[in-house]
């Protein structure tokens, strides 16, 4: 179980937010909703165990989160973390070897994505759509990380790639995954516990 307690966070000494308390179980969504500038980004960080929050603490399984914490959770930003000199192939491969993803088949990952056409192509070409489309190719790799954190995943998808990405959350989710995510679309997950959470 993901949880959090009396959560501050700041940015540039400005508190976006306090006293965020919530915990999300195995099978639950999170969907965490505001305005821009809100902190949504700067809440999955802190999750993530990338931002310090200004008080309160995050916890993962009962305990503060560690650096055993890094290999339950996936944590994909709201901007694609691409590099523009490789191919799609390539920078999918050294996604998953960074996460340390064994037997990970990353040309069925893109084609799960839609992209496999493109697997050989240097990134810089790549249109935004496609771009998110190479990122989030992560997720069919992660179906064994219990936890995902997704920043705006929806964001420069077309409906088609919309769909298989709300399909591969709900597959995560059916499997007793758990699922936070940030987004300005209301993009229909199935699944068993879905709570909002709205940032003022």
């Amino acid at each position: 179980m993901l949880e959090t307690s009396a959560l501050a966070c700041e940015r540039g000494g400005l508190r976006l937010f306090s006293d965020l308390g919530f915990s999300v179980a195995p099978g639950g969504l999170l969907r965490v909703r505001g305005a821009n500038g809100s902190g949504k980004t700067t809440l999955l960080r802190a999750l993530a165990g990338l931002t310090r929050p200004a008080a309160g603490a995050v916890r993962w399984r009962g305990e503060p989160i560690g650096d055993g914490y890094r290999g339950e959770m996936l944590f994909l930003g709201h901007a694609p973390a691409i590099k523009d000199e490789l191919s799609v192939l390539e920078n999918l491969e050294f996604s998953a070897s960074l996460a340390e993803l064994k037997n990970s088949d990353c040309k069925i990952a893109l084609q799960q994505m839609g992209i496999s056409r493109l697997a050989d192509l240097p990134a810089r070409y790549l249109s935004q759509g496609q771009r998110k489309r190479a990122a989030l190719a992560r997720l069919a790799l992660s179906a064994a990380v219990p936890l995902w954190l997704l920043d705006e995943p929806f964001a420069a998808l077309d409906d088609e790639a919309i769909i298989g990405v709300s399909a591969l959350c709900a597959t995560h989710l059916a499997a007793g995954g758990m699922l936070v995510l940030t987004s300005h679309q209301d993009v229909p997950i199935s699944c068993a516990t879905t709570r909002d959470i709205e940032l003022q």
